[in-house]
C-alpha cells in the first residue's frame, strides 16, 4: 500500500488500521520471528550458510526410517480414524437413533477430545501391558510387549478419529433425502444408493477427515514416545531427544524442517479440498416425499453393534484410568487408596496451579485475537489481508514439535528473550490455537448482511462503535468457541509446550509424561482423571454462557468445541 494510501486509510477508520498494525506486529513475534530462526538455525552456520546438518540428518539411516515411519502411521491413523468417524457420523445421521442415544454417541466420542493426547496410549499399557488388566490378570499371559506400530496406530486412532466424525456429520446431515430417496424410487437398493449416492457426495468431506487426522497424527510425538519407542521410532520423537537428549539444538531444527515438508504439503491439500465448495444439496423446499430410509432394520443393528463395541472400548479405558488412580497399583495390589490423589495434590500441586493459570490468560486472549482477526479480514479491505489471514494459520497447521523447538530458539537468546515465562507458554496456546475462533468467526461473518452493519455506519457511527454495538453481539458464539478450543488445548496439549516449560512454569501433561517414564502409572492415572474433570467443567460452563447468547450462526461453531 502506498504511504499516501495508508494515511488516507488511517484518517478514514484510524481504530481499524491500529488494529492491524498491532496484529501484524504480534504475528511477525510469534509466527513469522520463531519460523524464520528456525530456518537460519538449520542454514546458517558460524555465520555463513551451511547445508550440512541437514544433509546429515536427510543421509542418516536411523533418520529416514524414522521420517517413513511417520508418514506409514500418519496413513494408517487417517485411514482408520476416518473410516471410524464415518461410521459413527452414518449411524448418528442415517440410522434415526433416539435422542438420548444420540446423546450417549456423542459422549463417548467427546471423551478423547478433551484429555491428553497420549491418555489412551497409558490405558494401552494398563490393558495389555507385562502386567496388564487383560494380558497379565485376564489370560495369565506373561512377557507380553505392547510397545509398536500396532498399539500406537491403534492409541492414536481412539485418539483422533473423532475430528473425523466431527468433520463428517455435519456433512452426511446436510444430504438431502429426497436425492436418495428419489434413486430408491428409481428402483436402485439401498446399498446401491449408498454406493452411487451418499458416498460420492461425502468424498470431499472425507479426503478432509483424512488430511486433519494423517495431519494430528505426524504431529504426534508423546504416543509414540510412549508407546513405539525405540522399536518404531518416528520424527516428533527423535527432534525432541535429539534436543533433551543430546541437547543439539542444530540437530532438531534440522529434523523439524524435514517435518515441515509432509505436513505443509497436507495443510495445503487440506485446505484445497475446503476451498472446493462442495455443497452437496441445496433444495429449499423437499419434494413432499416421505424421508428416505436409508437403512434397513438388520443394518441398523449392525451399525448400533459396532459403535457400541467402540464406544464401550473407549469407555473401557477411561474407567480404568480412574480405576488405576484409585488403587495402589494395577496389576500388583488393587487396594483402594487415595494415594495417587495425595500425590497430585502435593508434589504436582505447582504443575496444577501453573496449568490453570496458564489456561486462565491464554483462554481470553485466544477468544479476542480469534474475533478481532477474523472481523477485520472478513469486514475490511487493507493491503495484506489475505496473507494476514494465512500467516495467522501457520502455527495452527505446523506440527507443535515444529513450533515447540522454533519458539525454544528464537526466544531463547536475545534480542527477545522468553524462555521459561508464562508469556512464552500463552503466546504458544494463543497463536497454536486462536486462529480455531478465526474460523468460526468468519464462518458467522459470511452469513450476517453486511446492510446491519452499513446501516450504523451510515447513522454516522465509527467503526468501532459498529463493531461493539452491532457485529460483536452477533459473532459472541464464534467468541465462545474460540474460548473453548483455547481452554481445552492449554490444558491437554503437550507437543508444543513440552520444549517451553521450566523450573518456574511446568504442565500437568508434561508432569503425566514425566510420571510414565519414571513408570509412576498411579499419579500418571490421577493426572489424566483430573484434566478431563476440568475441562468438562468448563466445557459445561461455556456451554451454559453460549446458550445464553444464542445467534442463527451458533450450530455451526458448537462442534469446534471439541476440535
Amino acid at each position: 500500500m502506498p504511504l499516501t494510501s495508508a494515511v488516507r486509510a488511517f484518517r478514514r477508520d484510524p481504530a481499524v488500521m491500529v488494529a492491524v498494525v498491532a496484529l501484524w506486529a504480534l504475528l511477525a513475534t510469534f509466527v513469522v520471528y520463531p519460523l524464520a530462526t528456525l530456518l537460519v538455525r538449520v542454514f546458517i552456520d558460524k555465520g555463513a550458510f551451511s547445508a550440512s546438518g541437514l544433509i546429515s540428518v536427510i543421509t542418516d539411516r536411523h533418520q529416514i526410517v524414522a521420517f517413513w515411519n511417520s508418514l506409514l502411521l500418519a496413513a494408517i491413523v487417517g485411514v482408520g480414524g476416518t473410516l471410524i468417524g464415518f461410521l459413527f457420523a452414518f449411524t448418528a445421521t442415517r440410522a434415526r437413533l433416539p435422542r438420548w442415544l444420540l446423546t450417549v454417541v456423542d459422549a463417548s466420542v467427546l471423551l478423547p477430545l478433551v484429555s491428553p493426547p497420549f491418555t489412551t496410549a497409558i490405558a494401552m499399557i494398563f490393558s495389555f501391558g507385562p502386567r496388564g488388566l487383560i494380558t497379565y490378570e485376564l489370560l495369565g499371559l506373561k512377557g507380553v510387549t505392547v510397545y509398536g506400530l500396532a498399539s500406537t496406530a491403534f492409541s492414536e486412532i481412539l485418539t483422533y478419529f473423532p475430528i473425523a466424525y466431527l468433520t463428517l456429520k455435519p456433512l452426511l446431515a446436510g444430504i438431502d433425502s429426497n436425492v436418495e430417496g428419489m434413486a430408491h424410487s428409481l428402483g436402485a437398493a439401498r446399498w446401491r444408493v449408498f454406493r452411487t449416492v451418499t458416498l460420492p457426495l461425502t468424498v470431499p468431506g472425507l479426503a478432509n477427515a483424512f488430511l486433519l487426522l494423517f495431519a494430528a497424527s505426524l504431529a504426534d510425538f508423546a504416543t509414540p514416545l510412549i508407546l513405539a519407542g525405540n522399536q518404531f521410532p518416528v520424527l516428533p520423537t527423535q527432534a525432541y531427544l535429539q534436543i533433551t537428549g543430546l541437547f543439539d539444538l542444530r540437530g532438531g531444527a534440522a529434523l523439524s524442517f524435514v517435518l515441515l515438508f509432509p505436513a505443509l504439503a497436507v495443510f495445503l491439500l487440506q485446505r484445497y479440498w475446503v476451498s472446493r465448495r462442495f455443497y452437496v444439496t441445496v433444495t429449499g423446499k423437499g419434494a413432499g416425499q416421505a424421508p428416505f430410509d436409508s437403512v434397513s432394520p438388520g443394518m441398523r443393528a449392525l451399525l448400533l453393534a459396532a459403535c457400541a463395541l467402540i464406544a464401550l472400548v473407549i469407555v473401557y479405558f477411561y474407567a480404568l484410568l480412574a480405576y488405576a488412580s484409585l488403587v495402589k497399583a494395577l496389576g500388583a495390589d488393587h487396594t483402594l487408596t487415595l494415594a495417587h490423589y495425595r500425590v497430585i495434590f502435593t508434589e504436582g500441586l505447582k504443575a496444577i496451579r501453573d496449568t490453570l493459570i496458564i489456561a486462565g490468560l491464554a483462554m481470553p486472549l485466544g477468544g479476542i485475537y480469534g474475533i478481532l482477526l477474523g472481523y477485520l479480514v472478513t469486514r475490511h479491505s487493507f493491503a495484506g489481508r489475505r496473507t494476514m489471514e494465512l500467516t495467522s494459520m501457520v502455527n495452527y497447521a505446523l506440527p507443535g514439535t515444529i513450533v515447540g523447538i522454533a519458539y525454544l530458539i528464537a526466544f531463547n537468546d536475545p534480542p527477545i528473550e522468553l524462555t521459561g515465562t508464562a508469556l512464552l507458554i500463552v503466546a504458544c496456546y494463543v497463536f497454536r490455537y486462536g486462529p480455531t475462533g478465526i474460523r468460526a468467526t468468519v464462518a458467522l461473518l459470511q452469513q450476517i448482511d453486511r446492510s446491519l452493519e452499513e446501516a450504523s455506519t451510515g447513522l454516522g457511527a465509527g467503526s468501532g462503535t459498529t463493531f461493539r454495538r452491532v457485529t460483536l453481539p452477533l459473532i459472541v458464539p464464534a467468541f465462545f468457541a474460540g474460548l473453548g478450543v483455547v481452554f481445552i488445548r492449554s490444558m491437554t496439549a503437550i507437543s508444543a509446550t513440552i520444549f517451553l516449560v521450566s523450573i518456574s512454569w511446568t504442565l500437568i501433561t508434561v508432569k503425566i509424561l514425566e510420571n510414565m517414564t519414571e513408570l509412576a502409572l498411579g499419579p500418571a492415572a490421577a493426572f489424566s482423571v483430573l484434566v478431563v474433570a476440568i475441562v468438562f467443567i468448563v466445557i459445561a460452563l461455556i456451554g451454559r454462557l453460549l446458550r445464553a447468547f444464542r445467534s442463527p450462526g451458533v450450530g455451526q461453531v458448537t462442534s469446534l468445541l471439541g476440535g
